[in-house]
């Protein structure tokens, strides 16, 4: 039997079948005459992604007594802070100062502290807490096994595996399994993590077993009987589905209304450069890499591919343009950092041995911007490749994309040590610094042979678009102006660029998030305040702050090309935001009632996703997300009927959100309330 045909009987055979064989046969690896359709794979939670959003989701899901079954296209949870490589945790200091994070972010700080004695190994001066992938990958495991063993839940981790097809219930309201592949080295083949993700991608999701790879078909399902005591009739859900990849794969799988790239402009988006929706100008995407600094100058051989790359790096800007400075910015080991006096920034002792993860935006930064070139496919091109249709989904990524991704990732190095231009600072300014050593191998900071991460740093996603509510007809988003500190009135950039009915409707959106009623009729929009803090959501399940930090991509193509410029407008809404707060109607898809989901994938527009992005928030949105579908499993409710009849009171929904804060993940600030209108201290 043909593979896919596979996928097709696995797909339409009801549950019932495989009930009875539960977890503990594996799935079948198809040979010769003797295929044979997965066995199911029980699980009450299937979380997609591993990143740190999957890793919280999966944590609290455990601690509440749990089966999971967790598959990530790499082996290392973790996500930013291990397979991606940005291990330098992006934090807001009073949250920091208040240690005001999730109860297991705050765990995986004690632990990494645990480690090393202390927050930092290499003391880089963008954070306060830097350390090396695999260390994040390890102590994230052990946190996740801990959990398992006091939850007494249990852990199904599918290393090496990607959702290949989802099948739905007849009415197409919920996901009633999910076919997915796992792989391994074909015999004779290479160790997996020897080739760069950009040759093996497309494979990975080909369930053909090819020269590279073998595959072994997965199929995931509920369990045939709750598994939980506290569970003792069956609820609307059986299981759920919890989206948390990086790219919202399964968003687009299950082409559930979503949005890609910049929003147009609008009253909720009033910084917004575009009039119409532009789904190929998504943020940069980073392979980040390890760099050593050595004793005495390395042989620096220049990659044939230089040339074309060559002319995009630069330090950025004048207080940047230092070797020393730049290598210190995620400096994630000293191997005598115990016993160094470090100085942050400028003028930090640098000694052999050090090292540091490289993540520039104007170097190992790749920010595609055209229909030629992004990374992201959108619904159209997914469409127009096939892949939306039944067995042809590949990721939805473009592999030329990566690759392009990878070279110029390892260029970035080679201008490093050996370059001497600078696009953005001109002749002159850069020099060459060849004591640096390149790091490669199976037990390099980054674990791959090749030395680059082993998934790119993902900064931007599919963003769902939520259910419509009675003030939110067009779907539910977090937007701009619930975050944004940009004084509106002040700037009179709006006044002078918004359409005049554009720029009353925001001012009467504004005065709504500061008085208690939205004003009727005709008004006058100097009187109404700057605003003085971010909107309050009654549904909040968990809470955000980072600066909307952008890395905006590129105006022509390719990005390299020489005298490219950023997308103009694009850093417009750049600038710090209030503590913003996570709403549950931001997890909630439309069409699937058992969907949720988490990470970069919520509903929001492109310029909160750039607050809404960095490590602290995605492991409060997978912490919601994992409590959230065990309250589900046990009380019996839809998550959407926690919400659906907001503003009114829903009393389940307080009771979750009770239950959130009791077990120390926050669903607000302190001192969060209609009537405290100075947040300028956060």
């Amino acid at each position: 039997m043909h593979f896919l045909s596979l996928f097709r009987v696995a797909l339409s055979l009801p549950l019932l079948v495989f009930g009875g064989l539960g977890s503990r046969g594996l799935a079948q690896e198809p040979t010769g005459g003797r295929d044979r359709a997965p066995s199911l794979i029980e699980c009450e939670l299937l979380i997609a992604g591993a990143g740190l959003a999957g890793t919280a989701a999966t944590y609290e899901a455990l601690l509440a007594g749990r089966t999971v079954c967790l598959t990530d296209i790499t082996d290392w949870v973790g996500g930013q802070v291990s397979a991606q490589g940005t291990s330098a945790l992006d934090e807001m200091k009073r949250m920091r100062d208040l240690r005001f994070f999730p109860r297991g972010y705050n765990e995986l700080r004690r632990l990494i502290f645990n480690r090393y004695n202390s927050l930092s190994a290499g003391d880089c001066w963008v954070s306060v807490s830097c350390f090396l992938p695999k260390d994040g990958h390890e102590v994230l495991w052990s946190l996740l096994k801990t959990a398992e063993r006091r939850g007494k839940g249990q852990l199904k981790w599918f290393p090496n595996t990607v959702i290949k097809d989802l099948a739905y219930r007849p009415d197409g309201k919920q996901i009633q399994s999910a076919i997915a592949i796992q792989h391994r080295p074909a015999p004779g083949a290479p160790p997996l993590n020897t080739e760069p993700l950009s040759r093996i991608i497309e494979d990975a999701y080909r369930p053909e077993a090819s020269a590279r790879l073998s595959k072994t078909i997965l199929q995931f399902g509920p369990p045939a009987a709750p598994t939980n005591t506290a569970v003792t009739q069956p609820g609307p859900a059986p299981w759920y589905v919890i989206e948390a990849t990086e790219t919202g794969e399964l968003v687009a799988l299950a082409d559930v209304p979503y949005r890609l790239g910049l929003d147009p402009v609008s009253a909720y988006n009033p910084s917004s450069p575009v009039k119409t929706n532009d789904p190929y100008c998504t943020q940069g995407f980073t392979y980040t890499f390890a760099m050593e600094r050595t004793e005495t100058p390395q042989p620096q051989p220049e990659p044939e591919f230089y040339g074309i790359y060559a002319p995009y790096f630069s330090f950025e800007n004048k207080n940047n343009a230092s070797i020393d400075r730049v290598f210190t910015y995620r400096r994630i080991w000293s191997p005598n950092y115990q016993q160094r006096p470090f100085v942050r920034g400028v003028g930090a002792e640098i000694l052999p041995g050090d090292i540091s993860m490289q993540n520039w935006t104007w170097g190992n930064d790749y920010r595609p911007g055209t229909a030629q070139d992004n990374l992201i496919y959108s619904r159209e091109q997914l469409s127009d490749r096939g892949e939306l249709l039944p067995g042809g989904w590949l990721g939805g990524l473009r592999a030329e994309t990566l690759r392009k991704g990878e070279e110029n990732a390892i260029a970035y190095y080679h201008w490093f040590v050996a370059g001497t231009t600078d696009s953005q600072l001109g002749e002159g300014v850069k020099q060459p610094a060849p004591n640096h050593r390149y790091l490669a191998g199976p037990n390099s900071p980054m674990g791959t042979a090749h030395g680059l991460s082993k998934y790119p740093y993902i900064r931007e996603s599919r963003r769902i678009i939520g259910r419509p509510t009675k003030v939110d007809e067009q779907g539910f988003s977090v937007n701009e102006i619930d975050i944004s500190r940009i004084d509106y009135r002040g700037d009179r950039y709006y006044q002078e660029n918004l359409p005049p009915a554009t720029y009353r409707k925001l001012w009467k959106l504004l005065a709504g998030l500061e008085f208690l009623r939205i004003p009727t009729g005709e008004f006058d929009p100097s009187q109404v305040k700057r605003r003085t803090r971010s909107t309050i959501f009654q549904d909040s399940v968990g809470i955000a702050q980072y600066a909307m930090d952008f890395h905006p991509c590129m105006a022509e193509s390719p990005p390299e090309k020489p005298g490219n410029i950023e997308r103009p407008g694009v850093r417009k809404a750049h600038g710090p935001a209030y503590p913003g707060q996570i709403p549950l109607r931001t997890m909630i898809p439309q069409k699937l009632d058992n969907l949720i989901v988490t990470g970069k994938s919520i509903a929001n527009s492109t310029i909160a996703a750039a607050a809404y992005r960095v490590h602290g928030f995605e492991w409060s949105a997978g912490a919601a997300a994992g409590t959230t579908a065990d309250f589900a499993l046990r009380k019996r409710v839809l998550p959407y009927q926690l919400v659906d009849d907001l503003p009114n009171p829903e009393p389940l929904l307080e009771q979750l959100r009770s239950r959130l804060e009791t077990a120390d993940n926050p669903t607000e600030f302190p001192d969060t309330s209609i009537f405290n209108l100075d947040w300028q201290a956060w």
